[in-house]
């Protein structure tokens, strides 16, 4: 899975369990909500100026947008 992607997934789910919009997320952030909402379909890549931005508004380590998946064990 590309950087990218692993940031967009990353970002909505975290926004989600934060329980913020994207509009109310975009506020915290001091961004425009079309761009959040970009970057949660990972159409634009991210700065590590606005990665800091939405840690901050959501309460999380900036590393913990950019952390892939762990692979799910096959059990059968």
């Amino acid at each position: 899975m590309e950087l990218r992607k692993v940031f967009a997934r990353n970002l909505k789910d975290l926004r989600l369990a934060a329980g913020l919009s994207q509009e109310e997320l975009a506020f915290r952030s001091e961004l425009d909500r079309t761009y959040v909402s970009a970057l949660e379909r990972g159409i634009y890549s991210v700065s590590v100026d606005t990665i800091e931005k939405i840690a901050k508004a959501l309460g999380a380590e900036p590393m913990v947008f950019l952390q892939k998946p762990r692979k799910r064990s096959q059990t059968g």
